[in-house]
This record gives C-alpha cells, sequence and structure tokens, in this order.
C-alpha cells in the first residue's frame, strides 16, 4: 500500500468522515508493508499485512444465492483498453478505484494510465507484487468522499446497490463509474451508457456533502 494513500483512506463504520493513522511497521520505499491503522472515532483498529490492508469482512451478508455464485463466476466483460475509455481520463494524477474481479487488469491499466495510482478494492487477482497499486479488502469502499478519479466495479459488486453507493461517495463530482452488472438506479448517477451486460453513469455535481474530520 502506498502510504500517500493514507491520506484518502476511511474508516468503513458506520459514523462521521474523519482520517485514519497510520503506524507502519515494515516499508520498503513509499511502500507499506506491514502496520496498522486506527481511527480516533470509533477506536477501531486495521492490519496492513503483506501490503495489503485489511478492513474485515468483504460480504454484506452470510447468505449466498444461486444467482450470486453465478454473478461470481462471469468473466469480466471489459479489457484495460476499453475501461481505459469509458473512465475517460485524459490526464496524469490521482487515483482509480478497481473493485472485485477489474483488479485482475490492474498492469495493463497502470500502462494506459500513466501517473494514475490504482486502488484495488477485494481484487480476484494476486496483487503482491503491483508496486503500482495498493490493494485493500473491506465490506465497502473504505475511502474519502469525493475523492477518486474513478471507480470500476466487477461482477456481483456492480449490481450491489450498497457497493453502487459506495462507488458514486468516493468519485468526485463529474467523474464516472464502471460496472459490469445490472443498469442500477441509484441517487446522483446519471448512466450514460448501457450495453453488453456493462453500464458507465456520472456522478452528479453537488448530491453528497462534502467530508467531515469533525
Amino acid at each position: 500500500m502506498f502510504i500517500e494513500l493514507t491520506d484518502h483512506l476511511r474508516c468503513p463504520a458506520d459514523h462521521p468522515e474523519q482520517f485514519l493513522v497510520l503506524m507502519p511497521s515494515k516499508m520498503t520505499g513509499r511502500q507499506v508493508e506491514e502496520g496498522t491503522l486506527g481511527c480516533p472515532v470509533c477506536h477501531r483498529s486495521y492490519p496492513i499485512e503483506h501490503g495489503v490492508a485489511l478492513f474485515g469482512s468483504t460480504e454484506h451478508t452470510d447468505v449466498i444465492d444461486d444467482a450470486d455464485v453465478a454473478e461470481r463466476e462471469q468473466p469480466a466483460a471489459l479489457d484495460a483498453s476499453a475501461l481505459v475509455a469509458l473512465l475517460g481520463l485524459g490526464s496524469p494524477g490521482g487515483y482509480v478505484v478497481l473493485v472485485g474481479m477489474f483488479g485482475a487488469l490492474a498492469a495493463k491499466l497502470a500502462e494506459e494510465l500513466p501517473g494514475v495510482a490504482l486502488v484495488l478494492v477485494n481484487a480476484d487477482a494476486q496483487t503482491d507484487d503491483l508496486p503500482f497499486a495498493s490493494a485493500v479488502r473491506a465490506p465497502t469502499i473504505p475511502l474519502k468522499t469525493a475523492s477518486m478519479r474513478g471507480v470500476a466495479l466487477g461482477p456481483r459488486f456492480a449490481s450491489d446497490p450498497a457497493w453502487v453507493a459506495a462507488a458514486v461517495r468516493v468519485v468526485l463530482p463529474g467523474n464516472r463509474v464502471v460496472g459490469q452488472g445490472t443498469e442500477p438506479e441509484q441517487r446522483d448517477l446519471e448512466i450514460a451508457a448501457s450495453a453488453g451486460g456493462c453500464w458507465v453513469g456520472v456522478r452528479a455535481r453537488g448530491g453528497y456533502p462534502a467530508a467531515t474530520s469533525e
């Protein structure tokens, strides 16, 4: 995990947003290999192990139905070039979030988006040796409101209203969320296109209030 990502991480617990305190115990350059993230609001602590920040269970529920299993097994319908085009990013800087299966596209995406850092949430692929990306595992997207340049939701996540809402919350107003799954009906997300089981939406300007540090 890049140490700079700490500025954007937020506790996933249900309370007002607050920065997390990083206590690294092992670093390689700017990468945190081992350490702890602490929340000054709820006093929870989250470990960083093998470079991955662990924020708890990655499931909303323990009940998994046949449709959920089928969606988990879907292949990614987009390659890195298609994902870059749908995200609509034409300049370096900032962060893009890849959720679930889209984490497997991280290496190729980094080549096509030089200067853009990647955050992999619950990636299905091995992420230990990706120096251009930060990996987290969490029950939601544990990032600051209106701080990301784009979010790509893989199968299952893109059809879950809670994950779509989280993606809309963290993306900058006017920027895009891409998903592979059922087209959502989500407040503050304007669907720009939908075809072939994938959709792209734009976060409306306004909507979510600015994050608070109180």
